[in-house]
């Protein structure tokens, strides 16, 4: 079908847009992701009014006038005005769309009902496509895979144009339209129990560019999506608000009023100045005037700029001296040189099947093979590891995951380990006051629903986890309460077209990489919300890939069957490890 309409139709949109995106991204060096869409509030689309909404083109029939219609729709600018050109007039003024937008694939078809067509003036077509997810009231995208059909009504008007009678009640958007027309923007909260920044991706309206910072502020002070609602905190208190637009200042400034914080004390006002700050960075590289009630929100300082915030991943990242580790033939070595450690572990004492080591480097959690099971041990780096005992025996099982590190709230904590037993029962292990660790369940009933979880691995910001279940790659936020943890908002994630995944780990904190069962795509960047796949080079890897370590700053170690492999962009071709072994099991900090 034609897309001389459809580009007529967004050109101007789509240029404010990308437009957008290379200020952005020239403005912003600290963004680990490509530029990709968000949404806002739908009540806030549309408010400006556009004159040169490109018109349909004339006597162009049903089929197509219900095609046009999709590619239009990813247009916001007055309330859709591009989309509604394509309705009766009766529908256009009853036309109010669900606040959740439909994404599908591009290569979708329209076509006539099956049924017999009676009225030469009237026909049903049906949009057929596949899913590919959904962008929630909350401006988050939600991946999901399936058949879209939708039939729709089309009429013959007094002037001889087919026109739309009931247009659908979700939104559809084809998923290019979509990507041109809106911006990711990473919103960020805390994690739970520390002052660690977590992002949470939304998508919003490209255009009109001098609202993009308004839209993403009102979303911070909307809270988290609803999938880290609970696993985050907000620092901005409930009743915080908007003292009217972001607005730029004949001095190049952001203004962002904000009102209902003045009574906060001066460090949780910091913490509010970090979110802000942050959240923005990504639309603009302009200085931001924060004020509370007309004053400046912090004393002594008006305005900022993301150089001014100190670090708020440093307890989320591996340190610098720490070159991670892997597993062989039963004993852990360095990656840093291919020795083994020092104590116990790197010395043969303990067969190690699987093991992981702490953020700061200095604790080990380590599965043993014990006989026809595994058991766990934590200790001190290169001291003796204690075995984790318990009466009531929630670690029993024939298998284990490897560990993984929730990472500490302070310097003085030792964190938790995690990890699956048996394939189904999620267990956290927590030090005691007298120096031991004891084994608590972690509700995770709607993950295991899925099936067996292979492997487990907590993000360092500790607000998410990311898990293979049953060969599918999940993500789920966790949400602690008292002494309670949960496993919530589970969702699938895609990682290619009839792939299974076999291990993963967090590249950054909003993005994944994977390694796959598919010799043509055997390792892939998947973004935490899972819009989009990005097959790494598959050049000199010996499928199949078996395992796979990532961390901020660091390059990518992946083993296949002929030793462990490095790279650190999506087209780089992989080189081998300095010190490589067969059966290598790498793994960094984490």
């Amino acid at each position: 079908m034609r897309r001389v309409t459809r580009d007529a139709m967004l050109r101007g949109v789509a240029g404010a847009a990308l437009a957008m995106a290379a200020v952005v991204t020239a403005g912003c060096a600290t963004v680990v992701e490509e530029s990709q869409p968000v949404a806002v509030p739908r009540g806030e689309l549309g408010q400006t009014t556009n004159p040169d909404l490109q018109k349909p083109e004339k006597d162009i029939d049903a089929l197509t006038v219900v095609r046009d219609f999709v590619h239009a729709s990813a247009a916001p600018l007055s309330n859709n005005g591009a989309a509604r050109l394509y309705l009766t007039e009766g529908a256009d003024k009853n036309w109010h769309p669900d606040n959740i937008m439909n994404i599908i694939d591009d290569q979708f078809n329209t076509v006539y009902a099956p049924e017999t067509q009676t009225d030469p003036n009237q026909v049903e077509v049906v949009i057929h496509g596949q899913t590919v997810g959904t962008l929630n009231s909350d401006s988050a995208f939600i991946a999901s895979k399936g058949s879209y059909n939708q039939s729709v009504t089309v009429q013959k008007q007094p002037d001889g144009q087919w026109r739309i009678v009931n247009p659908p009640p979700k939104m559809v958007l084809a998923y290019s339209d979509f990507t041109m027309n809106y911006v990711r923007v990473p919103v960020y909260f805390f994690a739970a129990d520390s002052n660690t920044v977590v992002p949470d991706l939304r998508y919003v309206a490209g255009v009109p560019q001098s609202g993009l910072a308004d839209r993403v502020v009102r979303l911070l002070l909307d809270g988290p999506s609803d999938q880290l609602r609970g696993a985050v905190r907000n620092a901005l208190p409930e009743g915080a608000n908007a003292d009217g637009p972001v607005t730029a200042t004949g001095d190049g400034a952001l203004v962002v009023p904000l009102t209902g914080v003045s009574g906060q004390p001066p460090d949780i006002k910091r913490l509010i100045a970090a979110q802000i700050v942050l959240s923005l960075q990504t639309v603009t590289p302009n200085r931001l005037r924060l004020l509370s009630d007309g004053s400046p929100l912090v004393d002594g300082q008006s305005e900022w700029l993301p150089s001014d915030l100190p670090s708020y991943t440093g307890m989320a990242s591996p340190s610098a001296d720490q070159p991670g580790l892997m597993v062989v033939n039963d004993r852990i070595r360095s990656l840093g040189d291919g020795e083994p450690i020092a104590g116990p572990a790197g010395q043969g004492v303990y067969h190690v099947k699987s093991a992981a080591q702490s953020l700061d480097g200095r604790q080990l959690a380590i599965v043993e093979q014990d006989g026809n099971r595994e058991r766990l041990r934590i200790g001190a780096f290169g001291r003796d590891a204690l075995t984790v005992e318990t009466s009531t025996d929630p670690l029993a099982g024939s298998t284990m995951t490897r560990p993984t590190w929730r990472p500490t709230a302070s310097t003085d904590s030792t964190g938790e380990v995690w990890t699956v037993v048996g394939g189904v029962n999620v267990v956290r292990v927590l030090r005691t006051s007298d120096l031991g660790w004891v084994p608590q369940a972690v509700n995770a009933g709607d993950v295991v629903a899925n099936g067996s979880i292979t492997v487990l691995r907590l993000s360092r910001d500790g607000a998410r986890v990311a898990m293979v279940v049953n060969g599918q790659l999940m993500v789920a936020s966790v949400v602690r309460s008292q002494d309670a943890v949960q496993l919530r908002g589970s969702r699938i994630l895609p990682v290619g077209s009839d792939a299974q995944a076999v291990d993963v780990d967090w590249l950054s904190q909003d993005s994944l990489v994977v390694a796959t069962q598919s010799s043509s795509q055997p390792v892939v960047k998947v973004p935490v919300d899972g819009l989009r796949v990005d097959p790494f080079n598959s050049s000199n890897l010996t499928p199949r890939v078996s395992s796979i370590t990532a961390a901020p700053g660091r390059p990518i170690v992946v083993a296949d069957s002929g030793g462990l492999w490095t790279a650190s962009d999506l087209g780089e071709v992989w080189r081998p490890q300095a010190h490589t072994f067969p059966g290598a099991d790498p793994f960094y900090p984490g």
